[in-house]
């Protein structure tokens, strides 16, 4: 059973590259980690830190040396963290570290939610029905954004020898939760945070014409929904939602057309990075769970198809919802390709080691072939032997 924990750069730092592998490999008893190789900002409470206790991410940034050649006929260039400037390589240094220690060296790629890309480059950003763009969104449609990432995938997994690279969002985002300091009076439902996360840019307009798909029809009919749900004294709350799908559009076709086809930009994106990805690098995409993927332009099925698996992120339920939420996307990956359970050893999500024994244990039981926990700086180390506790039941 492959296992791996979600861990940042400046944590391996804080606590040096050979006791953070101790600690990992041995009181968290993973079989590897997933160093998080590009990301976004944040506040991070930092409990495991000998140095601090509390730390701001620069945005944007990558964690590792680039060949910046393979970057120069490109609109959209990668920046380098300063903390990799200035204390060195931990990329590197991991990789090394695979010549002494038996470990899986797995990169944590964070595509598409990119802010400081998306302020310096807005043409390549998502865009609602009234024009806005989404800075904090590059869009997977955009033929940039497409190259950047492709790009950078293909540059560190050739001058990098890892195990997998693990894509975080080379989708369609939300509205909400996705900037610092959201404001939001009129009490936004889950469909209104579809409707105004939906984008409308030159590139997605374009792309869905080549398909015969009639979008600018959709995005009148999306504006008009938006401006009556803005214009609301009270929400209108539809509480089946989500677990309507895209068949709940059936009623209006040009939307509901528009809905189908923007999953081939988040399916062929996916495809292309695993082809420009260095053949001995596995590449897993990482996303929410079934019922929800189609909010973000992922047909499940599809990503799963155009690489080598999909690690679920099965948060915020309890235990037999795990297992139901795993047998589901058991039944939807493709015979051959890899399927992983994302967990979170977060209080209260996870009370004890046996709340989070039982959540690993109807994953196994409804599939899964590994873990991803979450994650090794953001939680006290008297929690790591609730992850060891739970795949040491597996046995």
């Amino acid at each position: 059973m492959r296992s791996t924990m979600w861990t940042y750069p400046w944590d391996v730092l804080d606590v040096g590259v050979d006791t953070a592998l101790d600690e990992l490999l041995n009181q968290v008893g993973v079989g590897g980690l997933s160093l998080a190789t590009s990301y976004h900002a944040g506040r991070f409470l930092q409990p495991r830190s000998p140095k601090r206790k509390v730390y701001f991410p620069e945005d944007g940034t990558i964690y590792f040396h680039p060949d910046h050649s393979r970057y120069e006929n490109l609109l959209i260039k990668p920046k380098v963290a300063r903390l990799i400037h200035e204390r060195g390589d931990v990329l590197r240094r991991l990789e090394q570290a695979k010549e002494k220690r038996d470990f899986t060296l797995n990169a944590w790629t964070v595509c598409l939610h990119n802010t400081r890309i998306g302020m310096e480059h807005p043409q390549v950003t998502t865009v609602n029905a009234f024009g806005d763009h989404n800075d904090y969104n590059l869009c997977p449609s955009n033929p940039d954004a497409r190259a950047y990432i492709t790009t950078l995938v293909a540059d560190m997994t050739n001058r990098y020898a890892i195990d997998s690279v693990e894509l975080e969002s080379p989708n369609f985002m939300g509205f909400a939760h996705e900037f610092h300091h959201e404001k939001d009076g009129v009490g936004l439902t889950a469909k209104d945070d579809f409707l105004l996360s939906l984008c409308f840019c030159d590139s997605c307009l374009a792309r869905a014409r080549k398909a015969g798909v009639d979008a600018e029809a959709a995005r009148r009919t999306v504006r008009h929904w938006i401006e009556e749900m803005t214009m609301r004294p009270i929400p209108v709350q539809e509480p089946d939602f989500v677990a309507r799908g895209v068949e709940g559009f059936k009623d209006t076709p040009e939307v509901y057309e528009y809905l189908r086809w923007r999953f081939e930009s988040v399916t062929s994106l996916t495809r292309e990075i695993r082809e420009a990805v260095n053949p001995r690098t596995q590449v897993y995409f990482l996303s929410l769970l079934t019922s929800q993927a189609w909010l973000f332009g992922i047909d499940f099925a599809g990503v799963a198809r155009a690489s080598d698996g999909v690690v679920v992120c099965a948060y915020d339920t309890k235990a037999p919802q795990v297992g139901l939420d795993i047998a589901d996307a058991r039944a939807r990956v493709p015979q051959g390709k890899y399927l992983a359970t994302g967990l979170r050893v977060f209080y209260p999500e996870v009370h004890d080691g046996e709340e989070l024994c039982a959540k690993v244990r109807e994953a196994a039981e409804s599939g899964t072939e590994g873990f991803n926990f979450y994650n090794y700086g953001l939680i006290p180390p008297t929690r790591y032997n609730w992850v060891r506790q739970s795949l040491a039941s597996l046995k």
